[in-house]
């Protein structure tokens, strides 16, 4: 009787039956049916995912910033994003919020958290607004979290948007205000500019965003001198990591392809990633030796941005920094885990987080491996192997072409 009590009580249903009292008597939800974007004085956004998902909510909170500019913009996010969300201009103020683990079933646990930190960082606020970007399934209940911030006005993608969604947040649209109903195939910064648009904004500008770093930071030339590099060098950026090892290309793939670039093209090889893949770069760094420079756990997100910049080309893996790479005008070959016939919806699919708004080349296995089939189910590099190094090769030429062809037009 305890355990369903707990569960009905951390429930949407619950969570209104208990909530819609609670803010009658504070004094909240006192605006109208209908959003009006010029009575806004308080906005949430709610990002609690990766830093590649933040880099494609760029042109979102850049649009809406310009949608309100008289409101002053909160955003959360995760630990793992705050340094990079940090110096972003189109906010005020960014909050810091550990959702605690992954899963898709409210707990008692969970509610307490987004009580605590509703009490202490969201009501005090008085949010007219409270914004979830993402499409896809709320793995970190996001949603529980702009009811209780307590704005009048809670906009999110619906439940019913995709299949697996409607099975794993079950009841969520009672949250929301507006629940947008969208199942078309749509990229994720497209999702964002139509959330304004909804809104009632005119969103103008897709382009993905970097900014410079808020603290002092080393500057580009200083940090290309200390890697023994100058701008003249051709400099290719090598995205080994991921979230997860499914996304990942082996590293003996990377070494391969390390040392026939540095033949044919005389450049210099740049390892980039995360605290997770100290190990891998530094196996691929030993293995290419000389001809390569590994910053591998070593830099911040604003100076990786910066390192990005710089570079002639990125390839890699579904990540972060690949996001980043396109966000800093880098073309990009995206070698993805996901494969040609798999299911177009799914979260590793290209189609949904592709490289945006830079020339990039998206390598896909051409069909699933046993025994998967809508998608890559392994844990561990599995589908991702079919993309074999003659096919990013190949990528490779076609880009320098391409890069020669504008050049001389």
């Amino acid at each position: 009787m305890w355990n369903q009590a707990i569960r009905e009580i951390s429930s949407p249903r619950g969570a209104t039956k208990l909530g819609e009292p609670l803010f009658q008597i504070m004094g909240y939800r006192r605006k109208g049916d209908v959003i009006n974007l010029k009575t806004v004085d308080r906005a949430l956004v709610i990002r609690l995912d990766d830093v590649g998902d933040m880099i494609l909510s760029t042109p979102f909170l850049r649009e809406l910033r310009q949608a309100i500019p008289q409101a002053k913009i909160s955003l959360v996010v995760k630990p793992a994003v705050a340094e990079l969300a940090a110096g972003c201009p189109f906010v005020d103020d960014v909050l810091v919020y550990d959702p605690g683990p992954l899963g898709y079933t409210p707990t008692f646990d969970r509610m307490r958290r987004t009580l605590r930190f509703a009490a202490q960082h969201l009501w005090l606020r008085r949010f007219d607004l409270a914004i979830v970007p993402r499409w896809d399934a709320d793995l970190y209940h996001a949603s529980h979290l702009a009811y209780w911030s307590g704005a009048a006005w809670r906009v999110g993608y619906s439940e019913h948007v995709v299949q697996h969604k409607r099975a794993m947040n079950n009841g969520f649209d009672s949250l929301y205000s507006h629940a947008l109903m969208d199942s078309s195939l749509k990229h994720e910064v497209d999702r964002g500019l139509d959330i304004i648009r909804f809104m009632g904004g005119n969103p103008k500008n897709d382009c993905l965003a970097l900014w410079e770093p808020q603290h002092e930071e080393q500057p580009l030339p200083n940090m290309l001198e200390n890697l023994g590099l100058s701008h003249n060098t051709p400099l290719i950026a090598f995205g080994i990591g991921a979230a997860s090892a499914t996304r990942k290309w082996p590293q003996e793939h990377y070494v391969e392809l390390g040392r026939w670039l540095t033949r044919e093209y005389d450049a210099r090889i740049v390892i980039v990633g995360g605290p997770s893949d100290v190990e891998t770069g530094r196996t691929v760094a030993q293995s290419l030796g000389k001809d390569v420079i590994n910053v591998v756990g070593m830099t911040t997100w604003p100076q990786l941005g910066t390192l990005l910049r710089s570079c002639n080309l990125y390839i890699g893996n579904d990540s972060g920094p690949m996001h980043m790479a396109a966000a800093a005008a880098a073309p990009v070959i995206e070698i993805s885990c996901h494969p040609s016939n798999g299911n177009p919806y799914w979260s590793n699919s290209p189609l949904r987080f592709g490289p945006w708004g830079v020339p990039s080349q998206v390598l896909q296995p051409d069909r699933a491996v046993a025994p998967c089939k809508e998608y890559c189910a392994s844990t561990d590099a599995h589908c991702i192997r079919r993309v074999d190094i003659e096919r990013v090769k190949d990528a490779v030429r076609m880009s320098v072409s391409n890069r020669y062809q504008q050049a001389v037009a």
